[in-house]
């Protein structure tokens, strides 16, 4: 059996006649349905849809174009190839507009009809392959983010909402650790862009003076020390693609400038180059910074702010997502148990609970780390609290303390603000020790500063308070 005869064709046609006679042509090849009205088709199509349509543009009730319109917005994956008379072209056109495969002339000449049709299905295979090719890699490197909390579900929603669009640009807020770049992850291999590539760039880490060329490349001997053959830029390469701006807050007033520029135009030039480049990519920003206050005080452009945060998405902390601590943390164990080698199979009870009362500074890459050391420390099956190495403690850690009252601060009154700043950082540190019984290790972790940074500041605080 021809394997086309797997295809199921509906035609929509009020000629009876006509209709009748593409079916009696067609079904040797494939299996087809005929249907004389708009309303019924569409009542089927959403009962079993069809592969592909041929579909009259003049029908009585409604017509060819408004039927196409009700397909396009709930299967959009229906090759629609609509039938027309000469006299309906501009009508053609629009229905291409919105979406049509394709369409043929009355009277219809079957070998340009089966052609079509032929063309619809080897399309639909090649973009059917891509999404299967998509999805595995997705399942198998891409993870969505784990969690039941309401905040998350919301989030993935909008992430597949939007990963639809190949260009629309998305902006990211959220602390640091709490998984940014996984979002800019998964927008872009659930897009059309899967098959470009996936550039990022920490705009904290790029010198200013090398920001440009990293943006846009440069051609060859365009600056002392370029490289001979020149180079392309993270822009460039990101063609057809998705370029990831982390820390975007970061960026120079200068560098956010130029960046603008070419968000407006799509286009660029190396440096030291006469050749004008275009390209089409999809930006998505990040940042742990108060992009708002910023433009408040002049330090980020509101235009380019506009350009790139069609679509905003916040990222709730850990800390504030308490029902799906565990759920990450089993993941990661899971994650972890296979890398090592181990036979993890459950967390206690009482390492769940200290997981949850814990305060991550560090967010998710804080507990990944957590997990990840626990894992390669122990051997399990079970994952006890003493294998977290976590401090016992709360979440009301930061709020138990009693900093300085801000009332006292009055007109004519003098303050010594290094004095304060000093006195809060103490108590700190002070607290820090008693809720870690005086493990100056687990102390510092808490604090989220390395440990000897934390020893050093702890013996000169005690200095000064001597």
């Amino acid at each position: 059996m021809d394997d086309e005869m797997l295809y199921r064709i509906y035609i929509i046609d009020d000629e009876e006649p006509l209709a009748k006679g593409l079916a009696l042509a067609l079904k040797d090849e494939y299996n087809v349905d005929v249907f004389f009205d708009g309303l019924s088709a569409l009542q089927a199509i959403n009962e079993n849809p069809p592969d592909i349509v041929l579909l009259d543009i003049s029908m009585p009730g409604i017509d060819g174009i408004e039927v196409l319109k009700r397909i396009q917005e709930d299967f959009s994956d229906i090759a629609v190839i609509m039938i027309s008379a000469m006299e309906e072209i501009n009508t053609v056109v629009k229905a291409m507009r919105i979406g049509a495969y394709d369409y043929v002339l009355k009277p219809i000449c079957m070998d340009l009809l089966n052609k079509s049709i032929k063309n619809a299905i080897e399309n639909f295979k090649l973009v059917r392959e891509v999404r299967k090719l998509q999805e595995q890699y997705i399942k198998e490197n891409i993870p969505c983010f784990i969690g039941n909390s309401k905040e998350i579900r919301q989030i993935m929603q909008t992430v597949e909402s939007i990963a639809k669009s190949s260009d629309t640009p998305v902006m990211i807020f959220g602390e640091s650790g709490t998984g940014k770049e996984l979002i800019a992850k998964a927008i872009h291999f659930r897009s059309p862009n899967f098959k470009g590539e996936l550039v990022s760039m920490n705009c904290a880490a790029i010198p200013k003076d090398l920001i440009e060329s990293e943006l846009f490349g440069y051609e060859k001997g365009a600056f002392s020390g370029a490289n001979q053959s020149g180079k392309k830029g993270i822009i460039e390469q990101a063609d057809k693609g998705t370029l990831f701006l982390d820390e975007i807050g970061d960026l120079s007033m200068e560098a956010q400038a130029k960046l603008l520029r070419f968000l407006e135009t799509g286009e660029f030039y190396r440096i030291g180059g006469i050749q004008k480049h275009h390209i089409q990519t999809r930006i998505v920003s990040a940042t742990n910074k108060d992009i708002e206050k910023m433009m408040h005080l002049g330090l980020f452009r509101k235009d380019l702010y506009f350009r790139i945060s069609v679509v905003k998405i916040a990222i709730p902390s850990l800390n504030s997502r308490e029902e799906d601590i565990v759920l990450i943390a089993r993941s990661f164990l899971t994650e972890f148990s296979k890398k090592f080698n181990k036979n993890f199979t459950r967390i206690s009870n009482e390492a769940e609970k200290a997981l949850v009362d814990y305060h991550w500074v560090g967010n998710i890459r804080e507990l990944r780390n957590v997990i990840e050391r626990a894992a390669l420390i122990s051997n399990g099956p079970e994952l006890s609290s003493n294998d977290l190495g976590l401090p016992v403690i709360s979440n009301d850690f930061h709020q138990s303390l009693s900093l300085h009252d801000f009332t006292s601060i009055t007109p004519g009154k003098q303050i010594h603000l290094d004095n304060i700043l000093e006195s809060i950082e103490r108590q700190y540190y002070e607290a820090a020790m008693k809720a870690t019984s005086g493990n100056e290790t687990k102390a510092a972790e808490l604090l989220n500063v390395n440990y000897s940074t934390f020893r050093y500041r702890r013996k000169k605080l005690d200095n000064i308070k001597q």
